[in-house]
């Protein structure tokens, strides 16, 4: 499968065309950016750590019948991803407290919740990617009723296969955050990535972050603890 024209590069990815219409090329980069692009740099081996980390979540997926738009995996940081519409959402999943969800209700980080919530934003850089309820997403025509329903039902699914497998390689799944598209057929799945640019994975003994927090709060280590989440999931695969 050969790449054609880029249709699309963003912080953390290139999407590319083939020869046939309906699947692009995922280009992982070595690029990380925080606080809306205003911190940048380039991390050496990132992109390889993404796509295999993502690559590794998908399959498991798969295999518990959660539709994704993962088709193979083409080089170190390149997969074959299905063509799909996207819903302008990001839809965010929260099993214990910590980034925006301390600061807005005030509960202490890494206070564990009885069950997960789900937030969506509006994929809106000019927005700056707001907040939104279910009555915001009516009004703006971003998803209908059953729509919404279906994208919180496999988010729901999704947290609890990643929650347990993750417990299993001795992480915790604090949150994360998904897309989700439409496919020619109508069928919604999973889209974009899983890797720790888009969750927060803590060590369950130490409360390591071993995530892109390590970046953003200038710990150190960031390619260590990627490096360190693939090698517990490889195990746990």
């Amino acid at each position: 499968m050969q790449k054609k024209d880029m249709l699309y590069e963003g912080k953390a990815k290139k999407l590319y065309t083939t020869e046939d219409k309906q699947k692009m090329i995922m280009e992982f980069k070595d690029d990380a950016t925080a606080f809306d692009g205003e911190k940048k740099a380039s991390l050496q081996k990132k992109g390889k750590l993404n796509t295999e980390i993502s690559m590794i979540f998908f399959e498991l997926l798969e295999a518990e019948n959660i539709s994704t738009h993962y088709l193979e995996k083409l080089s170190d940081n390149e997969m074959l991803v299905e063509k799909m519409d996207i819903f302008p959402l990001e839809v965010v999943v929260r099993n214990i407290v910590a980034g925006s969800l301390a600061e807005r209700t005030g509960l202490a980080e890494g206070t564990e919740l009885e069950e997960e919530v789900i937030e969506f934003f509006y994929k809106s850089d000019e927005l700056g990617d707001p907040l939104l309820n279910s009555e915001h997403i009516k009004l703006l025509e971003l998803a209908d009723k059953e729509e919404l329903a279906e994208i919180r039902s496999k988010a729901r699914e999704i947290n609890n296969v990643l929650q347990q497998f993750l417990a299993e390689a001795g992480i915790d799944l604090v949150d994360f955050k998904l897309e989700f598209g439409r496919t020619d057929q109508e069928e919604i799945k999973l889209a974009d990535e899983i890797t720790p640019d888009t969750c927060r994975l803590w060590d369950v003994s130490t409360g390591k972050k071993l995530d892109k927090d390590r970046f953003r709060q200038e710990m150190g280590g960031v390619m260590a603890g990627y490096e360190e989440i693939l090698k517990r999931i490889k195990k746990e695969k």
